[in-house]
């Protein structure tokens, strides 16, 4: 099985809402990170309508997942705690994530160096 064809048997939220479980039929698990979801995630307001148009989003360290809710039976969609919510992740880049989340993170975080942002916020989040 590759990236594209893994089907995920487990999906949890982490107890802290930090992160996401998953595992998969191809035996692969692994944690992905809210902040990966959130500032990769697939929808039109990070991703644009071409690859010119993707933003990088800065402070978002701390972001945590409010919920889960399934989209028929190829995806979900994940609320955080800044509102966002219109991303759809499907099955093939959760695995992606899942299995390259650190290279993902790297060159997020080299993303952010060169445009003179941070992981963390402009105000430290309220709990």
């Amino acid at each position: 099985m590759t990236d594209n064809t893994a089907w995920p048997t487990e999906l949890r939220v982490a107890q802290d809402r930090k992160s996401l479980i998953v595992a998969f039929d191809d035996g692969y698990s692994g944690t992905i990170s809210a902040e990966l979801l959130r500032v990769r995630s697939p929808s039109a307001e990070v991703q644009g309508h071409s690859p010119s148009e993707r933003k990088t989003v800065p402070g978002k360290i701390h972001v945590m997942i409010l919920g889960v809710e399934p989209v028929g039976n190829y995806a979900i969609r994940i609320r955080f705690d800044d509102m966002h919510d219109s991303g759809i992740y499907g099955w093939p880049l959760l695995r992606h994530f899942a299995s390259q989340g650190e290279a993902v993170m790297a060159e997020y975080e080299a993303e952010l160096s060169e445009k003179g942002l941070s992981r963390e916020p402009k105000f430290p989040p309220r709990r």
